[in-house]
Formats: C-alpha cells, sequence, structure tokens
C-alpha cells in the first residue's frame, strides 16, 4: 500500500487534535503499527516496535480527552455507530484500508453475552501491514508436489502470523514454482486477513481467493466447503472445540488447510485441549512456530506430522548426501562438529532401528 495512501486513511479518522499532533511528529507510516487512546492518558503509539508518547521530545505529552475518542468514533463509523453495531460488539470496527479501530468499554450484556458496548474509554488502531513475499522462504517447506500440506502456524500474539497466512493465501491462490494456483477459501472472522470494509479486502489475497468476512469460524468453514468448493482452506487463531471440529470435517473433505493459534512452542500446542488431540492423530504435515525476538513473524522452528525437526531434517540429508557422493567433501571434524550443533544423527547401518532415521523428536 502507498505509503502517503495510507497515512491519509488513518488521519483521516482521528480527531483534529490528535491529528495536528501526529503530522508534526513525520512519522513514516510505513513503520507505524499502532496509535493507542485512553482517556485523559497521554497519546501513545507503538512504532517499529517501540512505544512512544506524543509528542516526543518534549516534557508534556497531548492528553487524550473523552472528547476526542468520541470524534475519533465518529469519523471510522461515518457518524453512525449503530451501522457497525455487530463490529463493535466483538470489540472493534474495520475502517478503509484494513485498519482495525479496537474499543474497551463498559460491556451491556444479554443473556450472558455482550449485545454493545457503551462509554468507550479506549480506542486502539491497528495498521493493517502487507508484507509481500514474507512467506517466500516459508512456501517450500510446506508444499509437496505443488501441493499444499495441513500446516498450523504456532505464534505468540503480535508474533506476525496473520501477516505471514496473507502471504502464503497470495501464493497459493495465485500460483508460482512452488504450488499450482488454485481456489482458497478465507473465513475472516475478525476481519485481520483481508481487513474488509464494505465487503471488499483491503488486502491482496490473489486471484482465486474467496472471503467470508466476520463469520464465526466453525460455521464460515462448512458454509465455504459447500458453496465455493475451495482446494485450500485458511483460517486465523481456531481453538473452541467446535472450530477444532470443522477442521476435522474440513480434512475429511478433501480441502487443505491452513490455520493459525496462539502459542509459543509445539510442546504447548499439544497439551491443548483439542487441538493436542489432532496434533497426537498426525492431522497436520506442518507445524511452523514463529517467534517475535527481533521483527514479527521470525521462523524459529518447523515440524513435520510425526513432531520432527522437519529444517533440521532436510539439512542433515543433504549433508550426509554431500558427504557420501563426493568423495567425504563435508567429513570428520567438520562433520562431527555440525552434528553435534544441529543433534541431526546420519542414517546408520548397524543393528539399532532407533538410530536408522534422521530427525529430532519432540515428545508429546
Amino acid at each position: 500500500m502507498n505509503e502517503e495512501r495510507r497515512k491519509q486513511q488513518i488521519l483521516h479518522i482521528l480527531a483534529a487534535g490528535i491529528r495536528k499532533v501526529m503530522e508534526e511528529a513525520h512519522l513514516d507510516y510505513g513503520k507505524l503499527q499502532e496509535i493507542r487512546l485512553r482517556t485523559d492518558q497521554p497519546l501513545l503509539i507503538l512504532y517499529q516496535g517501540e512505544e512512544l508518547f506524543l509528542p516526543a521530545g518534549r516534557a508534556k505529552k497531548h492528553m487524550v480527552t473523552k472528547e476526542e475518542i468520541k470524534e475519533t468514533l465518529e469519523y471510522s463509523s461515518h457518524y453512525s455507530l449503530y451501522a457497525y453495531e455487530n463490529e463493535i460488539r466483538q470489540g472493534f470496527l474495520t475502517v478503509e484500508g484494513g485498519h482495525r479501530v479496537g474499543v474497551a468499554g463498559k460491556a451491556i450484556l444479554e443473556q450472558e453475552k455482550v449485545k454493545s458496548l457503551q462509554h468507550i474509554s479506549s480506542v486502539n488502531i491497528r495498521m493493517s501491514h502487507e508484507i509481500p513475499g514474507c512467506a517466500d522462504r516459508l512456501l517450500p517447506m510446506i508444499t509437496k508436489n505443488r501441493e499444499v500440506c495441513h500446516t498450523l502456524v504456532i505464534s505468540p500474539p503480535c508474533g506476525g502470523k496473520t501477516t505471514l497466512i496473507r502471504d502464503l493465501i497470495r501464493q497459493i491462490s495465485d500460483g508460482n514454482a512452488h504450488v499450482k494456483g488454485c481456489t482458497v477459501g478465507v473465513v475472516d472472522e475478525r476481519s485481520e486477513i483481508g481487513g474488509c470494509y464494505l465487503g471488499v479486502a483491503q488486502n491482496h489475497l490473489g486471484s482465486r481467493t474467496d472471503i467470508l468476512d466476520c463469520c464465526p469460524k466453525a460455521e464460515g468453514m462448512i458454509m465455504l466447503i459447500r458453496s465455493m468448493s475451495p482446494r485450500v482452506l485458511a483460517v486465523d487463531e481456531i481453538g473452541a472445540q467446535e472450530e477444532i471440529r470443522a477442521v476435522e470435517y474440513a480434512m475429511q473433505c478433501g480441502c487443505k488447510l491452513i490455520a493459525s493459534v496462539h502459542g509459543n512452542s509445539m510442546a504447548e500446542i499439544a497439551s491443548k485441549p483439542g487441538l493436542g488431540e489432532l496434533v497426537r492423530q498426525r492431522r497436520f504435515e506442518r507445524y511452523v512456530v514463529l517467534e517475535n525476538r527481533e521483527h514479527p513473524g521470525e521462523i524459529k522452528e518447523i515440524f513435520d506430522e510425526r513432531g520432527s525437526h522437519f529444517m533440521q531434517k532436510l539439512i542433515g540429508c543433504i549433508l550426509i548426501l554431500l558427504s557420501t557422493t563426493a568423495g567425504g567433501f563435508l567429513y570428520g571434524v567438520e562433520q562431527q562438529q555440525y552434528l553435534e550443533k544441529t543433534d541431526v544423527h546420519p542414517p546408520y547401518s548397524g543393528t539399532d532401528p532407533g538410530r536408522n532415521r534422521i530427525q529430532r523428536r519432540t515428545s508429546f
């Protein structure tokens, strides 16, 4: 997305006083991640992974008023919060560009369910970021014979999983050297993947992609299978029991699934109810663990359906092939040091069957 266009989309929904502070800050809107407004608290932004109170470099910060929050919500909803009642009930609304305006305040309950929010005192504007090509490294790891494998992306909050899945959807839909282009169905319950505005995805998801916006994941997966015949289904942040059942149903219908879940490790996911059962049944063929150490979307580990370290297994196979076909190219001390470092063991021709494989296992 053009930076100037992104800038105008954001400034357009901000209250006049806050808009002035943002303009004076001379920010790079490609690096801006969040704008947080809290009643009677200083204006806070998340910029390149760091929190900054504005105006930066001044002792006196801009204190957000109740009127400014009301004004921002009026601009975001085109002066009709009632028209966005369903979205507000979920705690957010989506504006032009796919940016999300999250809200918090007093919850109004009806039959023990949230009916609406009143007296909104906090607003969090999250920028929609597309990074074309961010899945280039991963795509070859989750495909076989140019077909997608059932893949689960594991990531902590703000770990880049949605951005990664968005680019995977685009590449799978359009097709390339690693995967044949095919129909992709997306269930976007929280408008994070496509960032739909007035029913149209603001993010590029490919030429063969159909999207269900603001639809419950379990119901949406079944609806897409019955109506759009997708080859691949993509869904964000699964976990509820009905969602797990819908995932199993989709897999049994011949759809390949790409999903994400909050977590920090493979072992953590294996211990969760529902999801842990899918792991033990080896339903997913790839598990991609992300981390956010230096930047969102870093690939920490990749596992196959058995819980083996997939990347290390590939590297181990290549090393062994080189050492046997190139006359001991990687031989002796250097090879031994590498194998000890990666915990990858070469094939063993003896009688111990436990050593006759190239893998590093994780117990579940």
